[in-house]
């Protein structure tokens, strides 16, 4: 057993830097989303740590796989053999986590949960602060572990503050902890502006026709192929670009038509450019139990990009966006109406009030709004910082 480091360098920490170990169910080079801004902005003042589920793969023992992702941010992945029981991988993974903790210079640790099945091998952390991004209802995700529910609770009695994904997760769960508070999904505004501008089509989509209707994200059970059949049906002379890694179903169970296009998953930074050759976004959401309680990052993205959008009922949408008539609410009779409707429509008719809108949102602002709930957290245990070793 050992740390294998990847090709970047090492470098050093200032002690007078937190450690943030963060605990993610999510690979931090799969979809750019809520985990990385909030953790890159993090990395601003503290030294961030992401710790990621194992991966099992044909080697001799276990190491820990190091790799720097950003200035004061590394990527910590176990790496088991094939065949490793799951009580020979929590004890492995402990002792990794010791040995991060202790071979990092720090003031204070903060242990940051967004799975609470790493409970399993990290209960056992004296952590100054623990708090708990609850971006979403993993209990009701498709192959959810069984026991989540029962080690979310153990996290909630352990975190001295808890975020929520989104306002109607927030209903959900504030009974269950005294410092809990909401935190939607926010946006990267210069990032996305840069799709109002002039740019090259990508060249996986430049030979799709217009209009074209597109879609960015994770594609797994949340999404409703059924609607994406029905729309590519109804409206032949519309192009459906779908673009995301697929993720727990069968890939070869989408539905195949001249006018839907998979293009796969693609970079954050290339985003822009994407949808800015797009007429129209929609979010065809199926509404299910992985679906209740979401509040889609996607969703401000969009309407930054200067893209007209159509989305299923998801609550934390409708109440939000299309109360303000951002967002088109749509359903299995009246996608095709309201779709043909936002294709007819000038990309420039809303943009003033989607930036009004959006003028008060950014990750920014979320971050600095958490950190003073995590110190006014740190600060009502009425601890002396510890000094930890160099």
């Amino acid at each position: 057993m050992g740390i294998a480091e990847g090709q970047t360098t090492h470098k050093t920490v200032s002690v007078e830097r937190d450690l943030l170990l963060c605990f993610s169910h999510l690979r931090w080079n799969f979809v750019f989303q809520r985990p990385q801004h909030l953790l890159s902005l993090a990395s601003a003042r503290n030294k961030v740590i992401y710790f990621e589920e194992p991966v099992f793969e044909d080697v001799s023992y276990a190491l820990l796989r190091m790799q720097d992702a950003a200035e004061h941010i590394r990527i910590a992945t176990p790496v088991l053999p094939v065949g490793t029981s799951a009580a020979k991988a929590d004890a492995v993974q402990r002792l990794f986590v010791d040995q991060i903790v202790g071979d990092t210079p720090h003031v204070r640790l903060i242990a940051w949960y967004y799975t609470p099945m790493a409970l399993r091998f990290s209960h056992h952390l004296e952590c100054d602060v623990c708090v708990y991004d609850c971006m979403d209802e993993l209990s009701a995700f498709k192959n959810a572990p069984v026991e989540l529910t029962q080690f979310e609770k153990a996290l909630f009695h352990r975190a001295d503050v808890v975020f929520t994904g989104g306002l109607s997760l927030y209903e959900a769960k504030r009974n269950l902890h005294r410092s809990i508070f909401p935190f939607p999904s926010s946006i990267d505004l210069a990032h996305f502006h840069q799709a109002r501008g002039y740019g090259e089509d990508a060249a996986d989509q430049r030979g799709i026709p217009h209009p074209r209707v597109g879609y960015f994200g994770v594609i797994d059970e949340r999404l409703d192929v059924d609607l994406v059949t029905q729309a590519a049906l109804a409206m032949q002379d519309v192009h459906f670009v779908m673009i995301g890694p697929v993720v727990k179903i069968d890939p070869s169970l989408l539905p195949r038509a001249n006018n839907i296009h998979w293009l796969g998953g693609k970079a954050y930074s290339d985003l822009p450019n994407y949808l800015r050759h797009w007429d129209a976004g929609w979010m065809p959401f199926a509404l299910n139990e992985a679906t209740r309680f979401i509040s889609p990052t996607k969703t401000p993205e969009f309407l930054a990009a200067g893209l007209p959008v159509v989305s299923t009922a998801i609550v934390d949408v409708v109440r939000s966006y299309g109360a303000q008539s951002l967002v088109d609410i749509i359903d299995v009779e009246d996608f095709e109406q309201k779709l043909r409707s936002v294709l007819g429509r000038p990309r420039e008719d809303r943009w003033q009030k989607v930036d009004a809108y959006l003028a008060d949102m950014s990750w920014e602002k979320t971050w600095r709004a958490m950190s003073n709930h995590i110190e006014q957290a740190y600060s009502s245990k009425n601890v002396i910082p510890m000094r930890r070793r160099a």
